[in-house]
Parts: C-alpha cells; structure tokens; sequence
C-alpha cells in the first residue's frame, strides 16, 4: 500500500512556539480505523520527526494512520516539558479523529528509545494532571489503547555526583526524576503493550525492557515482548528488520485494538 506524507502539521504549542507532526497515512481507504503517534529517538538532546519516515512508513502501508510528533528537546526545556508536548499530540489526534478518519478510542502510541520512554510514560499515566500540560486541547483524553516500545530508556536515574541528566534540571528533586519513570504510575490498567528490544543493544541493554515486560505480566497486563537476536540499539532502520518488527507490531494492535479476540486454551490430546 503506498502512503502520503503531509508534513509541519501544527497540533499544539510549547514554549510559546508551535508544536508541528508529521501525518503518514495510507493511500486508499482502510478498515482500521486507527492511529498510532509516533515519538522519536535522539537521548533528548538529538533526533527529529523527519528521520523516521521509513519506520513509521512500515505501518501507514499496513493501514495506520501515524502521526510523528515533534516534542521540545533538552537543549530548548527540561522534563516534564516532552510529556507535556507528547501528550499535546494525543489530544490533537483524538480532536481531529474524524479529519483523520480514524476512531477516536483507537489512539496508540509508539516510541523509539528516548521516544519510547514517552510512549510508555503516555500509556501509564493517562489525563495525569501533573503531566499533560497546556500544550492545546485541554478537554480532550490523552489516553491511549495501546503501547509499542522500541528499545525504551526506560530506566530514568538521577546520575552521580558531579554529572547531570541532560533532560532534568540541575535542581530537579527526586520527585521529578521518579515522576518522568513509567514504573511510578503503573496500574493494572495500563494498556496492551509490546516491546522490541536488540540482544547486541549495548546503548540501553536489553535488561530495561525485560524488567518492564515482567512487571506488567506480574499484574495482568497484556504485554508480549521481542527480542531480535544479535542486533544493536536503533536495528529497525534496517528495512527488513523494521518492516518484520511492524507486522508483529500489526497482529499485536489488531488483536488488542483493531479487532479484539481471544485464543481458546489449549486442550489435552489436541493437535
């Protein structure tokens, strides 16, 4: 399925400037209905919406409507100022639903690494006062149906002594750093949530998102993991590895989202 770009969409404000995404939509009608906000990668401190077209690409061809949400980085405002923006995103995609034909209850989010960590932070503590700023849409849910982490910088850590998280604050207080960690405000009914992670990723290893997986299975959240053998952090922007990572991506939200079902349990004696 071929897709269509509209770029420097304004869907909000930060910093008393506008806030633009990136809309890569299917071409041709499609039956899901759905919309996925995408979050880029860069540590905070680098990246774009722009340099993700081929990921995001993979799932506007299966029929996603994607919104790519720019967010302030650490250079220009510290935290929660990227929460504030990306959850600016989700209220302009659930405002807009029917301009973007997609149902406003199939609103999820993606993440990749830094990105990730605001997906996953998104997902956890939905209309949170503290965190959904004043970015535009006030009226509007910031909920989402469901998660897809790429490789998350889930583990946020106050550094030691001497150094400094480039997306705190100097005097950020320990309140801050353990309200930026999706950990905090995790509940039984944090939504569906799938997790991508390299075995060779040496720039936030494995572990974090094991951690994570185990804590969600532990209290009854859907949740499903991938770990791609041998690869390092970011290996989707490869297109074979970025387009197989999007068609489990695919079944995942179609059997959460799109069109929920369950699977019988497994009898003794069956084939």
């Amino acid at each position: 399925m071929s897709v269509t770009i509209e770029r420097d969409l304004v869907f909000g404000t930060g910093g008393g400037r506008d806030l633009l995404c990136n809309v890569i939509s299917p071409d041709g009608d499609s039956d899901k209905r759905t919309a996925l906000v995408f979050f880029h990668g860069g540590g905070f401190v680098g990246g774009n919406k722009d340099g993700i077209d081929v990921r995001v690409s993979h799932y506007a061809e299966l029929g996603y409507v994607c919104v790519v949400a720019g967010y302030r980085l650490a250079g220009e405002a510290k935290f929660p100022a990227q929460i504030h923006d990306a959850k600016a995103a989700i209220r302009w995609t659930r405002a807009n639903a029917s301009k973007l034909n997609i149902e406003p209850e199939r609103i999820c989010v993606v993440g990749f690494s830094a990105g990730g960590l605001l997906a996953l932070l998104s997902a956890s503590a939905p209309d949170n006062a503290d965190l959904e700023g004043d970015g535009g849409n006030a009226e509007t849910s910031s909920a989402v149906a469901a998660c897809l982490a790429y490789y998350a910088s889930i583990d946020v850590t106050r550094p030691p002594t001497g150094s400094q998280h480039p997306l705190f604050a100097a005097d950020a207080g320990d309140d801050v750093y353990a309200s930026a960690r999706p950990a905090t405000h995790v509940t039984a009914s944090f939504p569906p949530t799938a997790f991508f992670h390299g075995s060779a990723d040496v720039t936030i290893p494995i572990a974090s998102s094991e951690r994570f997986y185990d804590k969600l299975r532990g209290i009854g959240v859907a949740t499903e993991f991938h770990a791609v053998e041998g690869v390092p952090h970011a290996f989707d922007r490869h297109a074979e590895l970025g387009a197989a990572c999007a068609h489990f991506g695919d079944l995942f939200l179609d059997r959460h989202v799109v069109n929920p079902r369950t699977y019988p349990p497994f009898q003794a004696g069956g084939r």
